[in-house]
């Protein structure tokens, strides 16, 4: 359970100088917090900042996915709902199914406070499919001590595919806080898994003053559990909330044996998620990350934006598995409840273990190429230093998906690496070398929603350094420039992605999906994601504008470039829907 909305650390900083939604932690806004609250700001159908293929429900606050999962043909997404106000509070369950990840139906909430071990809050957590077929959620409880709580429930009709009602057993809790055990931090269970031993184990993430743990524990009937001896893993981090744990392959096909696990967890102090793979015994129930991965805050991320609180699940429909994570609002408080919603859904991603194994690589599932629509196409155009040029023949650049490949001409350009950068994070390397900052080879890359004069724009960017044995690529997502609206959070996000671009003959590839407010991008084929909120106010619907621009020294060439209008998912509250 993601419960400290917004608190990066540098974004704490401008909440004391204005009044940005980056609220400290887990706060309630009692006077938001009815239906009455939001009634004279209903959700307009034409609001130009709402999306329009990813997930998010008609009104209201959402954060985290749970209980992911698929059954019967049916994808399942839980998430993290305030079913009154567009603000972090009355937390359930809410439901929303698909049959294609694309389009989606919500239904009433799945599970929301009804007994003493949630009637403070039902928080985040994770499904398990049992081996008759049964459905099962382990979720984090709040009772009424305060205390966090691990609950579990069950379909009430196994044969409806849409599982609409769930049972609470009245044996709830089924995993409570020990003396040992902080019971003010202690949440989100993974989806569970049985060891050879007919033991079923999950994680639970929690902590010991500023050491973050994943927290094993283990059943024989899903009812009554217990916990290992010592902690899957740890580090000095604080709070591990939303940890996942899963195998990955580590060669397509792999058999039992040939698979490294992952091991995810949320970091509540930075707002960040990092995660490592490595071997996992479960005899001895230890997890060893592999030696060449950074551990704690140096480790690899999924997403190097505003991605937060993920969630994996195996699809057994296609053979692979499925990332969800939430995307939070970078606007402020009273701008939530303007809109009258808050929170989106990042495009549902493939994931899998990269060919050299050095990291996972993640890229948009095939279903949303069905919206694609109008089509345009740019090859082989030279794009000399300092110049731009618009792509025309979108509909609306404010609703698209963008695929194109880069190649640097003149390598030998590249600015030196500065030693002193080697220990700083590629987010603090992008804030020095924004868009704006003339470069050797880069930045190049795309500007989204981008308003016709210029003056609103996010660039999407490449920049190439040499180092001392290599080239080092820089991948940012650059807001700076993106709205004339006051109170907005618009920090540079960045990473490094792990290519060897001399290999590729100055080649980079980018796919940028552009939703109004979401700039979700994916570079190097999968290996860099970085997700940016903004909030044009003039690049707004078919105002926006899209362009490529080169400010290095080098020439750049696009050696093709695919551009797609696209078409709205369908978001209905009609089952009917669904069935057609």
């Amino acid at each position: 359970m993601a419960i400290q909305p917004r608190t990066w650390v540098v974004f704490l900083l401008l909440a004391l100088l204005s009044s940005s939604v980056a609220e400290a932690s887990h706060r309630v806004f009692p006077e938001l917090q009815s239906l009455d609250a939001v009634a004279d700001s209903a959700v307009a159908v034409d609001d130009p900042l709402r999306t329009g293929f990813h997930f998010q429900p008609p009104s209201h606050w959402i954060n985290d996915p749970n209980g992911v999962m698929y059954y019967k043909g049916v994808y399942h997404l839980f998430y993290q709902y305030n079913p009154k106000a567009a603000v972090w509070g009355n937390i359930v369950w809410a439901h929303a199914v698909s049959t294609d990840l694309v389009n989606w139906v919500t239904l009433q909430p799945a599970i929301y406070p009804t007994a003493p071990f949630d009637v403070n809050g039902c928080w985040s957590g994770s499904a398990t499919v049992l081996p008759n077929g049964t459905p099962a959620i382990m979720y984090t409880g709040i009772d009424g001590d305060g205390r966090q709580v691990q609950n579990v429930a069950y379909p009430k009709d196994l044969s409806d595919p849409y599982l609409r009602e769930w049972v609470k057993p009245d044996y709830n809790p089924v995993i409570a806080p020990d003396a040992r055990v902080n019971a003010t931090a202690f949440r989100d269970p993974t989806t569970a898994w049985r060891g050879p031993d007919g033991l079923w184990r999950l994680v639970i993430g929690t902590k010991d003053n500023h050491r973050g743990l994943a927290v094993l524990y283990r059943s024989r009937d899903f009812q009554r559990w217990a916990p290992a001896r010592r902690a899957l893993h740890h580090g000095n981090t604080g709070m591990w909330e939303c940890p996942d744990f899963y195998p990955v392959a580590t060669t397509p096909g792999a058999v039992l044996g040939d698979v490294k696990h992952v091991l995810k967890v949320s970091l509540d102090l930075t707002r960040f998620e990092y995660y490592t793979f490595g071997a996992y015994d479960h005899a001895t129930e230890t997890y060893v990350p592999d030696a060449a991965l950074p551990d704690g805050n140096d480790g690899l991320r999924y997403d190097y934006g505003n991605f937060y609180a993920s969630k994996t699940f195996l699809d057994p429909a296609k053979q692979r598995r499925i990332l969800w994570g939430w995307a939070n609002e970078s606007d402020s408080t009273a701008d939530d409840v303007r809109k009258g919603w808050a929170g989106v859904q990042a495009i549902p991603r493939k994931i899998w273990l990269a060919p050299d194994g050095k990291q996972l690589m993640q890229w948009p599932v095939a279903e949303v190429e069905s919206l694609r629509g109008n089509h345009v196409n740019i090859t082989d155009k030279l794009v000399e230093s300092g110049s731009y040029f618009e792509v025309q023949g979108l509909m609306s650049p404010a609703q698209a998906d963008v695929e194109v490949s880069f190649a640097a001409m003149d390598l030998d350009k590249a600015e030196p690496f500065d030693p002193a950068w080697r220990g700083a994070d590629a987010q603090t390397v992008c804030a020095a070398r924004g868009a704006d900052v003339k470069g050797g080879v880069g930045p190049f890359g795309l500007w989204v929603l981008a308003s016709d004069e210029l003056k609103e724009r996010t660039a999407v960017f490449f920049r190439v350094f040499k180092a001392e044995d290599k080239h080092v690529v820089l991948m940012c997502n650059d807001p700076s420039r993106s709205s004339y609206a006051d109170h907005l959070y618009k920090p540079t996000f960045a990473g490094f992605i792990d290519v060897d671009i001399a290999k590729t003959g100055g080649k980079i590839p980018l796919r940028t999906l552009i939703d109004h407010s979401m700039v979700e991008s994916f570079g190097g084929h999968g290996r860099m994601s970085i997700l940016s909120r903004v909030y044009p106010t003039r690049a707004v619907g078919d105002k926006a504008r899209l362009y490529v621009f080169n400010h290095g020294e080098s020439d750049v060439k696009v050696t093709h470039l695919n551009a797609y209008d696209m078409r709205s998912a369908k978001i209905s509250n009609e089952i009917d829907q669904l069935i057609r």
